[in-house]
């Protein structure tokens, strides 16, 4: 077992846009996050993972940066920033920052001088190809939606990007680029942040510029733009370059990464990466046109997934447990039950978070079991994604109605509603109109309601936390997935010389009997009970019901 801080740390994820504003402009800012500290504090949280503040135009709110070195004016400025870093350490907190190293800003001066002539020193920052047939280099689509070639005017060929044509992708072959984000991250770890998260990193290196043969985008990704033929190369070289110069924490966001190759990212003895985000079970209902061609998600998948990455992972590397995040709608009305059962499945989901082998991340707003929004009004949503899905639609006579329907369940900007502190105007996130409209069920779900209810959700997590931290049974522990086949209940055990536990949970709004094999003590579950009831034989759980036993 070696134990290292970012292994038994539990993350939290702050969105700064729609975190907490302290101007009224309507944006959530840096003195924001400062003013809420002691809150974050409270979640018995150990790091923050804070999404970029850096300079950025947001045409894809601010993972389009254009100057890696100062920060976004609506956030606040580099003084704040410092003031933040200083509450952080003085509360015993951690600093994770996104590192976005695939593209940049297409208003950052190295794509200004790259564009402006084929001889610049600056060109071969990025990637330019020829036309091919009076047309795009090739058939790669953008990861939100629509061609992944954008024709330069000034010079006649086109430049790869692999998300907006706002984030042309950088061109890692070029050594001098590598040297630039290596110089970044100096400059940030140098400053006392604690690490990164970085930004889809399994697709700087690129594979040859032939056409993708596969109908599924989502095979498009994990084959053509993934795992190409340098990134392991790079990974070492930023490891020797840097990471392996500072008490720091890695985690690499892996669109592409599979059980297949995830351990070269994350085994130790390589020297790369910390930990990935894997997406096995993020696009678990993903159809063959992407996120908003909607299946209904296999549970039986959904925990082997877990169980598979546990095995691949074990004694090896280290795995990043995770439901939710800014790119994905929120878990209560995804994996739970918003509806009925939604005070039991929140809580439910917390217990999954915090009872599986790795390193367990929380997003803003979870806490408190904040849902998906569904506006009835398209134009009431700001992502980019939606709206470049719905210009594609368009040109193809699509049905609007049925999109919009989707967009209320995948839209990215369910998880980016401001988080709702209050039951004042804009749930007490803003005195002005926020850059988006808050959730209508602020009044009945926030943060100043359930900090009064010893039963809330927000009180649930933390008491699921601290449980975690004071058993590291439940961080380091061996895992055992136990009844794989079954289609509502999972159930697993986690134990090492000292404890054994078994976990279950009732995903399904029915109640379940189980029979145990042995005999154990209710350590922690949330329905409200009796902690020191003993089970044995069969027992019953109640509907989205999830229990942590002790042997």
């Amino acid at each position: 077992m070696n134990r290292v801080w970012w292994k038994e740390g539990v993350v939290y994820q702050i969105y700064p846009r729609s975190f907490y504003d302290s101007n009224n402009d309507g944006i959530g800012d840096i003195r924001g996050i400062i003013q809420k500290i002691d809150y974050i504090k409270s979640l018995g949280v150990d790091i923050i993972w804070l999404c970029p503040v850096y300079e950025s135009p947001n045409d894809d709110n601010g993972y389009d940066i254009s100057d890696y070195r100062n920060i976004m004016g609506e956030f606040g400025s580099m003084d704040d920033f410092d003031e933040l870093l200083t509450e952080m350490k003085k509360r015993g907190l951690r600093l994770v920052m996104d590192l976005v190293a695939n593209h940049t800003s297409d208003e950052h001066s190295w794509f200004i001088e790259s564009k402006s002539s084929v001889n610049n020193p600056k060109r071969d920052y990025y990637i330019w190809k020829d036309s091919v047939n009076e047309a795009e280099p090739n058939n790669w689509l953008s990861f939100f939606s629509g061609n992944a070639w954008q024709y330069g005017e000034e010079t006649g060929q086109y430049y790869l990007h692999l998300f907006t044509k706002k984030q042309p992708d950088l061109n890692w072959e070029n050594p001098k680029v590598r040297q630039e984000i290596y110089d970044i991250m100096k400059f940030w770890l140098d400053k006392g942040i604690d690490g990164f998260r970085m930004d889809v990193i399994s697709v700087i290196s690129k594979r040859n510029y032939d056409d993708s043969p596969y109908p599924n985008f989502n095979d498009t990704i994990q084959n053509i733009y993934a795992n190409g033929p340098k990134i392991h190369e790079y990974l070492k070289e930023m490891n020797q370059e840097v990471m392996s110069h500072y008490d720091m924490m890695t985690v690499g966001e892996g669109p592409g990464i599979s059980l297949e190759n995830g351990l070269k990212y994350v085994q130790e003895d390589r020297k790369e990466l910390n930990m990935v985000f894997h997406f096995d079970h993020m696009f678990i209902d993903h159809g063959s046109e992407g996120k908003f061609d909607i299946l209904p998600h296999d549970f039986v998948h959904f925990k082997r997934i877990f169980a598979d990455w546990d095995t691949k992972l074990k004694d090896k590397g280290w795995g990043s447990i995770f439901l939710g995040n800014h790119d994905f709608p929120r878990i209560v009305s995804r994996f739970g039950n918003d509806q009925e059962y939604w005070m039991q499945s929140a809580k439910q989901l917390a217990t999954l978070l915090n009872s599986l082998r790795g390193t367990t991340y929380v997003y803003q707003g979870d806490e408190i079991g904040m849902t998906n929004v569904a506006f009835d009004d398209i134009h009431d949503y700001r992502d980019v994604e939606i709206f470049n899905a719905l210009e594609e639609l368009r040109s193809k006579n699509g049905d609007e109605d049925k999109f919009l329907k989707a967009v209320h369940v995948q839209g990215r900007d369910n998880a980016r509603t401001p988080i709702q502190w209050n039951s004042e105007e804009n749930a007490g996130f803003s005195k002005a109109d926020p850059w988006i409209k808050v959730n209508p069920n602020y009044t009945k779900i926030n943060v100043a309601t359930q900090e009064s209810n010893p039963d809330s959700v927000l009180n649930f997590y933390r008491e699921i936390i601290r449980f975690r931290k004071n058993n590291l049974t439940m961080v380091y522990g061996d895992f055992e997935h136990l009844l794989p086949d079954h289609k509502e209940l999972f159930v697993y055990k986690r134990w090492d010389e000292k404890e054994t536990y078994l976990i279950i949970h009732n995903f399904s709004s029915q109640e379940l009997a189980y029979d145990l094999d042995n005999q154990y003590q209710k350590m922690i579950g949330n329905y409200q009970g009796n902690l020191e009831n003993k089970y044995q034989g069969s027992m019953v759980l109640k509907p989205w019901e999830s229990m942590i036993l002790k042997a």
